[in-house]
């Protein structure tokens, strides 16, 4: 609590003098300290007040009699204005500046109104002029916006947006791609058979206006589907509503959704053509065929299909357009047009659709067999179909073509490999034995789907999708090493990405006692077998998950076998490994040097346990060939600096050289002109001095 001094205040007029006491030190600390007020004092000003408090110490005890009831008065208003002040505007959380950086300029400005709001009500405390109903009216109106500021940034960030690459945006081409095909190949069909628009009318109207209920859901869609922009995604709706009415499909869309069946007040209903409109929206079902063509397993299988329905569908429209062609003549009225229809077995609506459908599938295959036309518009029809079937037939011959070449493409491949290797072991008379041993591993390869090459498939690929596709692989294999466990996850993927598969034929040796050691396995599939100098007795068996090799790679000093193989091991069947060669670990670890020597400890403790570590050969000194691999490097590295050093000396001298030769130009030029300023045009050429 504050208790004010009454003849003694502070020349601030909106701060009063306040004069603390041990008893009211507690109250300040719990009371006035929570609010945040404007015109707090600085120890100067504080100092000042408490000199001249002490100044007017005697007086204010002799006039004590008097100003206790109006003291006590004032600290009892201060105490409920206190209290009305931290239960009506609870203090807020500390603003957090990690987040203020990322959500902008919005975050700080609703923060500080909400500071400048509860600054004022601490401000407004001290202040005994200031009129209430005033200071309230400002209160709300603050309250107010900040209410408003809140609801703002409540209603920005509930912005619905439809991310293009999002299995939902997906699902609503598949939902749209109906009523688009429905009217591709109903509309034109009931334009031409005037059966089928009557016998069925209440069906088609609720389809249609289904359709075009559809097709305004999918302008909304449209007009909240994310772009991108410098790579994120943009959710601003008045942006997105810019961008989407700027493009072409916009205007497709508002096209397509035009009331042109209005005049079926006028016309009468058994007109389809005038929603001809409708079919603007093809280019939706394309992009519905892209992304399910990038989505399906079996790309090849959906492009054939998908050829397949565009030769219906102009199959269907020029039976169509025949029939009408047709009507216009007159049924019957020679051997080209469509017979009468007065017989009753051409006046059914299936006979109709059948025979036009299959006069326009002989015409567009240009198989012929049809009856010639007779009129000349007959004669123009039959010529535009003519050019549509070969330009047809070109197409179905040419995609079908390269569609089998690109699913027998892998297998034309591979058995380019088989052949080139089959010459290769005839050129050379290699035994039938051998030659049968690598037919099988081909034919293993081929019939277990191991026939391609990693790097190969992954190349263009971007580093980072590389990384994280072989991670997704072979890290747990990776993982399964002692050596390699508990290390950094960096290393470990600059491991995995130097993981190469191999594959073992039955009675191959992978290693052999005595051999240096230049790699280390991980098996993968398959079963090897640790066996004796004569390959027959087994030692122990090898299965999936297994590994060896990784103390030799990592040539160990003190180690009793140094780098070299100590045991023999032998493929039992056809078994696949993942293999790491011993260059591509020393350069993983040339960046990580803490984790060498962490592999290398592990490695010694291996070696202890298994006793075959010799600790005498451990403790000498540094390994001869240790320290001539480095005078290697720094020598190498001391010819590429003398290299450099050589290129620049040599552009340094002809710079040098340049600028002298500059100089005795300008100062014969100097002489020739007396010292004068050259005038316009060309300068005299200077005399040839040598260098």
């Amino acid at each position: 609590m504050v208790k004010v001094n009454t003849q003694y205040s502070h020349p601030n007029p909106t701060c009063p003098e306040v004069r603390t006491t041990d008893r009211d030190v507690s109250h300040i600390e719990n009371g006035l300290s929570r609010t945040h007020s404007p015109c707090e004092e600085t120890p100067s000003e504080l100092q000042q007040a408490i000199a001249v408090e002490t100044r007017g110490r005697a007086e204010f005890r002799r006039n004590s009699l008097t100003g206790q009831g109006s003291a006590r008065l004032w600290r009892l208003i201060m105490s409920l204005r206190v209290w009305a002040a931290r239960h009506l505007h609870p203090q807020n959380q500390r603003p957090d500046a990690f987040l203020e950086r990322f959500h902008g300029a919005e975050l700080k400005e609703v923060s500080s109104q909400e500071s400048n709001a509860q600054s004022n009500v601490g401000g407004q405390e001290p202040d005994g002029g200031r009129s209430g109903k005033a200071g309230k009216e400002e209160r709300e109106k603050k309250d107010e916006e900040r209410k408003e500021n809140c609801v703002k940034k409540q209603e920005k960030k509930d912005t619905l947006v439809v991310d293009p690459s999002s299995n939902a945006y997906y699902r609503w081409l598949t939902v749209i791609a109906l009523p688009i095909f429905y009217n591709w190949c109903l509309l034109v069909c009931r334009a031409c058979f005037d059966e089928l628009q009557s016998e069925h009318l209440i069906l088609w109207l609720v389809l249609d206006y289904s359709a075009d209920v559809l097709y305004g859901l999918d302008m909304l869609v449209r007009a909240r589907t994310g772009f991108l922009e410098q790579g994120l995604m943009v959710r601003d709706a008045k942006r997105l509503w810019q961008h989407y009415t700027k493009t072409l499909h916009f205007k497709l869309d508002v096209l397509s959704l035009l009331p042109t069946d209005l005049a079926y007040f006028k016309l009468g209903i058994n007109y389809p053509e005038l929603r001809f409109n409708r079919l603007l929206k093809l280019t939706r079902l394309f992009e519905f065929f892209d992304r399910t063509e990038t989505r399906t397993s079996y790309p090849n299988v959906f492009r054939i299909g998908n050829l397949v329905f565009y030769i219906l569908v102009i199959i269907h429209w020029n039976a169509c357009i025949y029939f009408a062609i047709s009507k216009f003549i007159g049924f019957g009225t020679d051997s080209w047009v469509y017979p009468n229809i007065s017989n009753p077995e051409y006046g059914r609506l299936s006979r109709k659709y059948i025979y036009s459908l299959y006069w326009s599938t002989l015409t567009l295959t240009t198989i012929g067999e049809t009856p010639p036309p007779v009129k000349d518009g007959e004669h123009l029809f039959v010529v535009i179909d003519f050019l549509v079937g070969v330009l047809i037939f070109a197409t179905i011959v040419g995609n079908v073509g390269s569609m089998i070449s690109n699913m027998n493409a892998s297998r034309a491949e591979f058995q380019a490999k088989i052949d080139s290797v089959k010459q290769y072991m005839q050129f050379r008379k290699v035994t039938k034995d051998l030659e049968t041993r690598v037919i099988r591993w081909f034919d293993y390869l081929w019939a277990n789907r191991k026939t391609m090459d990693e790097k190969e498939v992954l190349r263009s690929l971007p580093d980072k999708l590389k990384a994280e596709i072989a991670v997704n692989v072979h890290l747990d294999t990776l993982k399964k090493v002692r050596i390699f466990q508990d290390c950094e996850a960096g290393l470990l993927v600059e491991l995995v990405l130097k993981l190469r598969p191999a594959v073992f034929s039955p009675g191959d040796y992978i290693c052999k006692k005595g051999d240096i050691g230049r790699e280390m396995y991980i098996i993968k599939e398959g079963k090897l077998a640790v066996v004796a100098d004569d390959g027959i007795t087994q030692f122990v068996v090898l299965s999936d998950g297994s590994y060896f090799g990784e103390i030799s790679i990592l040539n160990i000093k003190g180690s009793k076998s140094g780098n070299r193989r100590t045991a023999n091991i032998r493929s039992i069947g056809y078994s696949e490994l993942f293999c790491l060669s011993k260059a591509d670990l020393m350069e993983a670890l040339t960046e990580y040097p803490d984790a060498k020597r962490a592999l290398e400890e592990k490695g010694r403790q291996v070696l202890i346990k298994d006793n075959l570590m010799d600790e005498d050969l451990a403790k000498a000194g540094p390994d001869p060939q240790d320290l001539e691999e480095k005078v290697e490097h720094l020598e190498s590295s001391l010819d590429t600096l003398q290299t450099r050093f050589a290129r620049l000396l040599a552009e340094y001298n002809a710079t040098q050289m340049r600028v002298k030769q500059r100089l005795s130009q300008l100062e014969s030029q100097v002489k020739l002109c007396g010292g004068s300023p050259l005038p316009d045009g060309d300068p005299p050429e200077p005399e040839p001095k040598q260098q």
